[in-house]
């Protein structure tokens, strides 16, 4: 472990705090990171770095070179944006917008990896190349991420490696990571049953009722999983929302109901399979009641894959500032969705977890009353000083 970058982080940590706490206090939302983006680019200006403003809108690259000479070029990335939840926290910081707040951690990832900017442009000399520092916009809604890389993020600030991280619920001082798959697709599909609608209790003979269909199709859908998606894969699919017609009494059968859901995979042939089979249990259970089945499948985030060496070397830099011991290194797959996936196809890297839970702090991610725990922060820096003094030695 490195005691030492530890004890010079933790010097900063008073001033990191109160960025992270004023982040908190005024979030925004997905590709609306106006402020934040313009608090992270006076931060870096003020502490030397190269700083281009307006990358895929709202965007922030801070570029900072070594005083010594070195060929390679990494990129660390950081999300900005909160999320639409009234929050319940009982802080002094606490959002200044109602209906909006940082509810997943953002404003601590912001924080950190402002942290290790400020700390690496003072101590040029411990690496030798280029780190493009990414302040992502639009996390949540999936969509910052493609829009940097449509504003040739790669292009405009070359680098062999990217790398991102995200702190999650568990004990303070941990990391965890695997190779390959780690965070799912994250797909939507909507259908909606037609059929003919009639009174319930006087004559239900009449009517073609969507509302059994639909109770049908629900019950059908699990078996898409227990029953065509091999046990050694993964898969959820879930309802979320049913929106009927116009229920005018319980008497009243409606002639249309719609159905949404959500659905997760880790491979492009589960998600493949989902969607086909989505599609033929509506369509097929809809003829059989003499109903009409419209189905839309929207295909959002892709699995984040990590990359073998890249992995790694976030393992290595993990464990010089926590220890062998407290780093996971082969942690099973989450289904939660992560928009960096997007950057891993573009260039190799890896994105790691890190535990922010202690006896004073346990916080549970999109919650009303989720709050960053500013102890993990200094934790987080030396993770991101690690990995670039690894990266890019001499």
């Amino acid at each position: 472990m490195n005691d030492s970058l530890l004890l010079e982080v933790r010097n900063l940590q008073t001033e990191l705090t109160k960025i992270r706490q004023d982040i908190h206090a005024h979030p925004e939302m997905a590709m609306e990171e106006e402020r934040t983006s313009s608090l992270v680019a006076t931060k870096l200006n003020k502490w030397g770095l190269t700083v281009t403003k307006g990358v895929g809108q709202f965007g922030v690259v801070g570029t900072l070179t070594s005083s010594k000479p070195g060929t390679r070029s990494i990129g660390l990335r950081a999300d900005m944006d909160a999320l639409e939840l009234i929050e319940k926290c009982d802080v002094p910081y606490v959002s200044t917008r109602p209906g909006i707040m940082h509810a997943c951690g953002h404003d601590g990832h912001t924080t950190m990896l402002l942290g290790a900017a400020k700390y690496l442009a003072e101590h040029r000399d411990s690496f030798c190349g280029t780190v493009q520092f990414i302040f992502q916009p639009g996390e949540e809604g999936l969509r910052g991420a493609i829009a940097m890389i449509n504003d040739n993020l790669f292009e405009r600030f070359p680098i062999d490696a990217v790398y991102g991280l995200h702190n999650m619920s568990e004990p303070l001082g941990t990391f965890s990571i695997r190779s390959g798959p780690l965070m799912a697709a994250s797909d939507r599909w909507y259908v909606t049953f037609r059929g003919t609608g009639g009174h319930g209790g006087a004559g239900p003979h009449l009517a073609t009722d969507v509302t059994v269909l639909q109770a049908q199709f629900i019950v059908a859908l699990q078996t898409i999983v227990s029953r065509n998606v091999s046990a050694i894969d993964s898969a959820v699919i879930s309802v979320g929302a049913i929106q009927g017609g116009s229920f005018l009494s319980a008497n009243v059968m409606p002639s249309e109901i719609r159905i949404a859901g959500t659905a997760r995979s880790f491979t492009e042939s589960v998600r493949n399979l989902i969607e086909r089979r989505i599609n033929e249990l509506a369509n097929n259970l809809a003829t059989a009641f003499d109903c009409t089945a419209h189905i839309e499948y929207s295909r959002g985030g892709i699995p984040l894959v990590n990359h073998n060496e890249e992995t790694q070397r976030a393992i290595n830099a993990a464990e010089a500032v926590v220890g062998t011991a407290n780093v996971n290194k082969n942690r099973k797959p989450f289904m939660g969705s992560e928009d960096f996936a997007f950057m891993l196809l573009k260039r190799p890297g890896a994105f790691i977890f890190m535990g922010i839970n202690d006896e004073k702090v346990s916080v549970k991610l999109h919650s009303p009353d989720y709050n960053f725990n500013d102890d993990a922060i200094p934790l987080g820096v030396a993770y991101w000083i690690s990995l670039v003094q690894q990266e890019l030695k001499n």
